[in-house]
């Protein structure tokens, strides 16, 4: 396994990758992006997210996305929004070895904390997580507005 920064002409094997993430989380009909959404938005002046990507037999079976935030508490931070292993991959060590790179990356950047998602059904990931050290925490709740509350909202307040 060859693990890399991913390049544009990955990112047709990277929605593949996403869109396999959204059948495994029960939300087939959620990604809306495109190949070429990824590639304007990943690998333009300003990149709004940065990909590594993992290379098997010339194919590409997993990758971790992050992106920069800033925390009023700590600074500068990544936040890990995708590790996906393809499922035939699961159990090798693949997922660890990208969870590492992030680490390394963030070590690299000097940020005081990395962070992601984890869905509380998902134990394994869980169990992973918590085993390198991380914390879950409990209590906090994810909250999103979606573009049709947006919509509304905007309604609202006009």
């Amino acid at each position: 396994m060859d693990i890399r920064k991913g390049k544009p002409e990955d990112m047709k094997a990277v929605l593949a990758l996403i869109q396999e993430l959204a059948i495994f989380e029960k939300e087939p009909d959620a990604v809306l992006i495109t190949q070429e959404d990824l590639i304007r938005d990943g690998f333009g002046e300003n990149p709004l997210f940065h990909v590594f990507v993992a290379e098997a037999d010339k194919e590409i079976v997993g990758i971790a996305l992050y992106y920069y935030r800033y925390s009023t508490w700590k600074g500068k931070t990544i936040h890990l929004e995708d590790l996906i292993v393809k499922e035939k991959m699961r159990g090798t060590g693949l997922g660890s070895a990208l969870y590492s790179e992030i680490m390394k990356q963030g070590k690299k950047d000097n940020v005081r904390r990395i962070e992601w998602n984890v869905l509380d059904w998902n134990t394994p990931a869980v169990n992973f997580y918590e085993n390198s050290g991380a914390k879950v925490l409990e209590g906090w709740r994810v909250v999103q507005m979606d573009e049709a509350g947006i919509n509304s909202y905007l309604e609202k307040i006009n």
